[in-house]
């Protein structure tokens, strides 16, 4: 049995496959498992707790993992070593989830592309056809994240604290989410998990796109994302498309098109859910 993991810091989708990628199990999804912010001892919690997971560990010959939070060496030693305890007869990789976008949105495996993730947190890498280049290293949700989940929830939240929203909009809002500022903070610095608390209030955009508000604040985020990470491509974005996943760029899609065409590159492919495409290519890979 392989599985195959997409996470996020909100949650993570696991697939169980045979090697040639008939699916085994039905999906599985946990609570996201970033090793970047995540203890040793909540990683194992949250993987253990899953009955499906827990029954058929023995069975896992492969684990293909791919995750927020994985870009560096300390954290992926940590959540390989919690894997590897868990699962003891698998072979595992553990990779960053820029790896997931950019095999589930390249056309051909050695297609050159720019490929950006736009979900609870956001990244830009440039992946040559056989290596993944990164010209900026994430600082993380609290200093970067241009255009994710969690950079539009602070948005939002500055926004309805600032009486920057439409009374409409703030009426709306106020009445979806509890606004109270003490149930905020104890959220914000008492709580795992912050970036994902903040990510949770970015569905409201788009359930309110028929406001001019909620379009120029997504259009913002976007031409900051653009101004900071895409940019840094500049020479490689003459040739190349740029692709997206995840869900803030599925929904975003008209915006990034329009600003795009501003500032001067070409979009490619979309993908809501990176983890159907890497099924494809690690059964052709084993």
């Amino acid at each position: 049995m392989i599985l195959i993991v997409d996470s996020g810091s909100t949650k993570s989708d696991w697939i169980a496959v045979d090697s040639s990628g008939n699916q085994l199990l039905e999906k599985i999804r946990t609570k996201g498992l970033n090793p970047a912010i995540l203890p040793e001892k909540k990683l194992k919690k949250i993987i253990k707790s899953n009955s499906l997971l827990k029954e058929h560990k023995k069975s896992v010959t492969h684990i293909f993992f791919y995750g927020a939070g994985c870009g560096t060496e300390k954290p992926v030693a940590l959540l390989k070593g919690v894997l590897e305890e868990i699962f003891v007869n698998a072979h595992i990789e553990v990779n960053e989830d820029t790896m997931a976008a950019v095999y589930s949105t390249i056309n051909h495996d050695k297609e050159a592309a720019v490929v950006c993730i736009l979900g609870t947190g956001s990244n830009c890498s440039y992946y040559t056809g056989e290596q993944l280049e990164q010209r900026v290293v994430s600082l993380g949700y609290s200093v970067m994240d241009d255009a994710s989940g969690n950079y539009y929830g602070r948005q939002l939240i500055r926004d309805y604290y600032f009486n920057h929203m439409p009374e409409d909009v703030k009426i709306a809002f106020g009445s979806k989410f509890n606004m109270e500022s003490d149930y905020i903070k104890y959220n914000l610095y008492k709580q795992p998990n912050p970036n994902a608390y903040l990510a949770n209030f970015a569905e409201f955009m788009f359930l309110h796109k028929d406001s001019e508000y909620t379009i120029n604040l997504i259009k913002k985020g976007i031409r900051l994302f653009t101004t900071n990470m895409i940019m840094q491509y500049k020479e490689e974005l003459k040739t190349v498309p740029v692709h997206f996943a995840g869900s803030i760029a599925y929904f975003s899609q008209d915006e990034i098109r329009e600003v795009a065409q501003e500032m001067g590159f070409t979009v490619g492919n979309f993908e809501r859910r990176p983890i159907e495409g890497l099924v494809t290519f690690h059964t052709k890979n084993l």
